[in-house]
């Protein structure tokens, strides 16, 4: 049986064309083209205008857990970017996506020593980080550019603390 989650009928996932199917441990995931992302930032870092200016290339999410975006974003998606407790001002499309399951501190610091310059890294000691991350995602961007007009987004269903969001159409969320 077909779960639909986050407010999404059964008839929107019907009229779609699946791309992929996999699973994260006991979820069943789908994934269908042309989808939308949302990726929340800290503002304090001052990434989005470096995503627009080219100088970050590749945006990183190093988890504990796998989850969103991990196994559901694809080359041509489209990745729109916010601070937290902001409106949604930037968007790119993803060009290439990579995936890393980190067994050591020495697999995320190889990660660092490669990528870190296109991902402006804000911390590149992993010695440093506390709890190591299991899983790191490396999004690389192109096409960035400011939004003519930035909107606010619906995150109910989503979870207050949730920092990527996945959608079929970034207009089911826009405010």
């Amino acid at each position: 049986m077909l779960e639909t989650r986050r407010g999404a009928s059964l008839q929107e996932f019907e009229s779609l064309t699946l791309r992929q199917e996999k699973s994260i441990g006991t979820t069943r995931v789908l994934c269908f083209s042309n989808m939308d992302h949302v990726a929340i930032m800290n503002k304090s870092w001052h990434l989005i205008p470096k995503i627009v200016s080219g100088e970050k290339i590749i945006e990183s999410r190093w988890y504990q857990t796998r989850r969103a975006p991990w196994n559901v974003i694809s080359n041509g998606d489209i990745v729109y970017f916010k601070n937290s407790g902001e409106l949604v001002t930037a968007s790119a499309k993803v060009s290439k996506v990579l995936q890393f399951t980190l067994q050591s501190e020495k697999d995320a610091e190889e990660i660092v020593k490669k990528y870190g310059k296109d991902i402006c890294i804000v911390n590149p000691d992993p010695k440093t980080w506390g709890k190591l991350p299991k899983y790191c995602i490396l999004i690389f961007l192109k096409n960035a550019q400011y939004l003519d007009q930035p909107f606010q987004i619906n995150k109910t269903g989503f979870g207050n603390s949730t920092a990527w969001l996945l959608v079929n159409d970034i207009k089911k969320i826009k405010i």
